[in-house]
């Protein structure tokens, strides 16, 4: 069975949120089109989410490199409004401790479980950000041996470095997961 992972498309990720990535809101309308076929056809379809306390270790104020972020409960670690979230939905909270970060959506919880359980041995992945979240959940999707597809055209990055994006999607390619457009998705 193919399921569909939603990679953390939150508030903070998206235009005028603490941690913006550049065209973050692009990804919410190719998104929506994968959710609506997955739902259609009674797939599951899975959103992660950083849901860090507020004195999260990856914080600038705390050591880390990044601004306060997605805080558990508040606007920010929303989903969203745009996202289209089915009533049954699997959510995926990832980086709730204080003193580690998780950019997999399998990192610290029981995604995989949840895959096994529902008999998935094919994911679709899109979402954000290609460089972080989308890249590690795809290496670690494949690592647990998933048949992994990146959508190619529902990905945006961060971009630290100039080139974050393609040394990213280069790592996903080496590691065995596949790049398809949205459209080839939902045919």
């Amino acid at each position: 069975m193919k399921a569909l992972i939603i990679v953390d498309i939150q508030n903070d990720f998206c235009p005028g949120g603490s941690l913006a990535v550049k065209d973050g809101d692009c990804v919410i309308e190719p998104a929506n089109r994968l959710i609506e076929k997955f739902t259609a056809e009674d797939k599951p379809v899975i959103f992660t989410r950083d849901w860090h306390p507020a004195d999260h270790a990856s914080f600038a104020d705390f050591g880390g490199m990044w601004p306060v972020h997605c805080v558990a409960g508040t606007v920010g670690a929303a989903f969203h409004d745009g996202l289209s979230i089915p009533v049954n939905a699997i959510v995926i909270s990832k980086a709730k401790s204080t003193d580690k970060d998780a950019y997999s959506g399998f990192e610290g919880t029981d995604l995989n479980e949840k895959l096994q359980s529902l008999g998935v041995d094919s994911i679709v992945i899109a979402g954000l950000a290609t460089d972080y979240c989308v890249k590690n959940t795809a290496l670690d999707a494949v690592k647990n041996g998933y048949h992994t597809v990146v959508a190619e055209d529902c990905i945006r990055a961060v971009n630290v470095n100039p080139g974050d994006d393609e040394k990213a999607i280069s790592e996903m390619r080496s590691s065995g997961a596949a790049f398809k457009s949205v459209a080839e998705l939902v045919r």
